[in-house]
C-alpha cells in the first residue's frame, strides 16, 4: 500500500475515532449528571413543601416523558439531522436542570426535573446518539463503537457521583445543581461533531422504505415486539437503582459519601461490562447476550437480599450491578439495526426506548410508593429478580436477521 494510501486510511481512522469520542463524551455528561441527581434527593427532602413520594413521582415522571419523547427525537434526527437535535436537547436539559432549586413544590419539581428536563433528556437521548454513529462509521466497527458510547455514560457516572457527592457534604446539594449544569453546558460545540443527514448506501429493498412503512412491518415482526418488551425490564432495574440507589445505601445506615462511591463503582464496572458487550455482540449472538445478563441481574439481586448489609456487601454489590447495568443498551441497539437497517434506526430504537422508560416510570415511583408502605426496599427488589427473569426468557425466540418485508 502508497504512503499516501496509508495516510489516507489513517485519517479516515482519526475522523471515526473522533465521532466516537465526542459521541461518548455526551453520553457521559448527559446520563452521568442525571444518574447523579439522585444524591440531591435528601436536600430536595429537606423542603417543608416536598416529601420522599413526591419526589420519586418527580423523578419516575422523568423516565416516562423520556420514554414518550425519544422515538419523536429520533423522528427529528432522522429528519433535520443530529447535530441541531442534539443541541436543542441538551439546552432542555440545561434550562430545567437549573430550575431544581426553585422548585418547591411537587407540582413545579415534577414540571422542571419530570417534564422540561427529561423532554430534552428523550431529544438527546441514546437513540439520536446511536443512530448518529451507526450512520456516520462503517457497519463493522458498529458494535464495538456502540460499547464504547454506552461505556461513556458509565464514564459519566463514575467521575460526577463522587464529585457531587463531595460538593453536596461540603457545599450543599444547591451547588452540585449548579456544577451539573455547567457540565451540560459544555457539551454544546461537542454535539456539531455528530451533525450528520447521510444517506446510508442501500441495502436491498431496506433503504427504499418509508418510515411509516418501516414502523408498520416493526409493529408486526415479533423479535421486535420481544426485543421492546425486554426493554421495559431493563427500564424498571435501572431507573430503581438510579432514583433509590442511595435510599438503599441510607437504610444500610450510610452516608451521602458512600452513596456517591456506590454510583461511582457502578459507572466504573459498568465501563468493563459496556466494552465486553461491545467486543462480545461484534462476534457471537445478541440475544443469547440479553438472556445471559438479564438472569445474572436476577442472580445479584438475591445474592444481596441474603447478605448482610455492611460496606463490603453494598461495594460488592454495586460492583456486580455495574457490570450487567447498562450493558443491553448496545445489544438492544445492534438488533434494532440488524433487523431494519440504519435509515430509521433512531426513531425504532426511540420506540424501543419508551418501552425502557414506562418501566423506568414504575422502577422509580414503585420504589418510593413501597418504601412508604414497608421502610424497606425488599419488595421492589424481589419484583425486579422476577422481571429480569422473564426479560431472559423472551429474549431466547428473538430472530436475528433483517427484516425485508414483514414478520416472519
Amino acid at each position: 500500500m502508497s504512503s499516501s494510501g496509508i495516510s489516507k486510511e489513517q485519517s479516515t481512522d482519526q475522523k471515526y475515532f473522533l465521532i466516537i469520542i465526542a459521541a461518548s463524551c455526551i453520553v457521559a455528561a448527559v446520563f452521568g449528571s442525571r444518574n447523579t441527581l439522585p444524591l440531591a434527593i435528601d436536600g430536595i427532602n429537606q423542603s417543608e413543601t416536598l416529601n420522599y413520594l413526591q419526589i420519586s413521582f418527580a423523578f419516575a415522571l422523568g423516565q416516562l416523558f423520556m420514554g414518550a419523547i425519544s422515538p419523536f427525537g429520533g423522528m427529528i434526527a432522522d429528519k433535520y439531522g443530529s447535530g441541531k437535535t442534539l443541541i436543542i436537547g441538551i439546552l432542555l436539559i440545561l434550562f430545567g436542570t437549573l430550575l431544581i432549586p426553585y422548585s418547591t413544590t411537587a407540582f413545579t419539581l415534577s414540571i422542571s426535573l419530570g417534564v422540561i428536563a427529561s423532554i430534552g433528556l428523550g431529544i438527546a437521548g441514546l437513540p439520536v446518539v446511536l443512530a448518529s454513529v451507526n450512520k456516520l462509521i462503517p457497519q463493522e466497527k458498529v458494535g464495538m463503537a456502540f460499547g464504547f458510547i454506552n461505556a461513556g455514560s458509565s464514564l459519566g457516572q463514575l467521575i460526577l457521583a463522587p464529585i457531587a457527592g463531595f460538593i453536596i457534604v461540603t457545599f450543599g446539594w444547591v451547588y452540585c445543581i449548579y456544577f451539573l449544569s455547567l457540565i451540560l453546558l459544555l457539551l454544546l460545540p461537542i454535539s456539531v461533531v455528530l451533525r450528520s443527514r447521510t444517506k446510508e448506501k442501500a441495502l436491498n429493498n431496506i433503504a427504499d422504505r418509508t418510515l411509516s412503512e418501516t414502523l408498520n412491518i416493526a409493529i408486526k415482526t415479533p423479535s421486535y415486539i420481544y426485543l421492546v418488551t425486554g426493554f421495559f425490564v431493563c427500564g424498571f432495574h435501572v431507573a430503581f437503582i438510579a432514583t433509590h440507589m442511595p435510599g438503599v445505601i441510607q437504610v444500610c445506615g450510610f452516608s451521602p459519601t458512600v452513596s456517591g462511591w456506590s454510583l461511582g463503582l457502578i459507572g466504573l464496572f459498568n465501563i468493563v461490562g459496556s466494552i465486553f458487550a461491545g467486543w462480545y455482540i461484534s462476534k457471537r449472538s445478541m440475544r443469547l447476550f440479553l438472556a445471559y445478563t438479564y438472569f445474572a441481574r436476577c442472580i445479584i439481586v438475591l445474592l444481596f437480599l441474603i447478605s448482610p448489609k455492611d460496606l463490603l456487601s453494598v461495594m460488592l454489590f454495586s460492583i456486580a450491578l455495574g457490570l450487567t447495568y447498562f450493558s443491553v443498551i448496545p445489544a438492544t441497539a445492534g438488533l434494532v439495526g440488524k433487523m431494519f437497517g440504519p435509515q430509521f434506526m433512531a426513531t425504532l430504537f426511540g420506540f424501543a426506548l419508551f418501552s425502557h422508560q414506562v418501566g423506568g416510570f414504575l422502577g422509580a415511583y414503585l420504589g418510593g410508593f413501597f418504601f412508604n408502605i414497608t421502610g424497606d426496599y425488599t419488595t421492589v427488589w424481589l419484583l425486579d429478580a422476577a422481571l429480569a427473569v422473564f426479560a431472559a426468557l423472551i429474549h431466547l425466540p428473538i430472530k436475528e436477521k433483517l427484516v425485508y418485508s414483514e414478520a416472519t
